[in-house]
């Protein structure tokens, strides 16, 4: 293929990543947002430069992040991605998924707070109980011990760990349930409403993969599950007695107890952590949100 041609297709590669879909997102994650329409691979990396997100600046040991949010993965990424370096493919998907997974362990954070120093009988604990499924409907108490219970539940994944677990579950942002339903993690869905593998599994029942409405769903999805799944329970342990001994929630460390998220077992542990170290994610672990003004990538009309 001509340079000229291929230099062409990749300009094209951040206007086929991601596409606007609609305002469903946006009075959810903030009122206060603005929209930048990228048309080029050069127009994206200008916006980082302009946030200072760029590789320069994170190896001088600058880890802020910036609100960048985006609606979905447009089709056209899965063959266009394939004519980029693989190095700035893997900084692309990295970079755009970053601050999904920070703006998720934001949300989580705040409701750490609330269950940390709420009155058991306040409507906002209730329903943070009620979302974990430590209370049913109706109750109007927490007790102490669903306090406790709920702060082994409610705490933040390392990025490290969900950047990996992303990139390995959706092929870099190219798997079919990615594009069709904005699926990051191979979540599996048995209410009849999931995304059908081409090759179904019977005897494991009537399943699919999740749908989400955008890839911040998905990742919210993502924790949630963690947070609240039984074959989950080994990491949420672990993360809690890192969290008593006061240490920090290693990815590399919590990776250990993902056995049961993929048949894979022990070899998805390896493979996920690989990912982490070949890729160097433990710095993303000390990253951290801007507070400049919430940016929503668009394409153009």
């Amino acid at each position: 293929m001509a340079k000229t041609t291929t230099l062409v297709i990749i300009s094209l590669v951040l206007y086929l990543f991601f596409s606007s879909t609609g305002d469903a997102s946006e009075n959810k994650l903030s009122k206060e947002y603005i929209k930048i329409k990228i048309n080029s691979l050069d127009d994206l990396m200008a916006l980082f430069k302009k946030h200072h997100y760029t590789q320069k600046d994170w190896q001088s040991g600058k880890k802020e992040v910036p609100r960048i949010t985006f609606d979905s993965v447009n089709e056209n990424w899965k063959k266009t991605s394939n004519f980029m370096p693989v190095k700035q493919k893997k900084q692309v998907f990295f970079r755009l998924m970053a601050p999904l997974v920070l703006l998720s362990n934001e949300n989580i954070l705040q409701e750490r707070t609330i269950i940390k120093s709420a009155a058991l009988n306040s409507p906002q604990l209730l329903a943070i109980a009620i979302k974990y499924r430590q209370v049913k409907k109706g109750e109007t108490k927490v007790t102490a011990k669903q306090r406790q219970q709920l702060l082994m539940q409610v705490d933040i994944m390392p990025p490290s760990l969900a950047l990996a677990q992303a990139a390995e579950e959706s092929g870099w942002a190219t798997s079919r349930f990615t594009e069709e339903g904005n699926a990051f993690f191979g979540q599996w869905d048995f209410s009849g409403k999931g995304m059908i593998p081409r090759e179904q599994r019977k005897e494991l029942g009537n399943y699919g993969l999740a749908r989400f409405d955008s890839p911040l769903a998905s990742v919210e999805g993502y924790m949630f599950n963690i947070n609240t799944t039984f074959a989950y329970q080994k990491l949420r342990d672990l993360r809690a007695k890192l969290r008593q001994d006061g240490k920090a929630l290693s990815g590399l460390e919590l990776a250990g107890t993902l056995d049961k998220y993929s048949e894979r077992g022990q070899a998805y542990i390896d493979s996920i952590r690989s990912m982490i170290r070949y890729n160097k994610l433990q710095s993303v672990d000390e990253a951290y949100l801007s507070e400049n003004i919430l940016i929503k990538l668009i394409t153009p009309d």
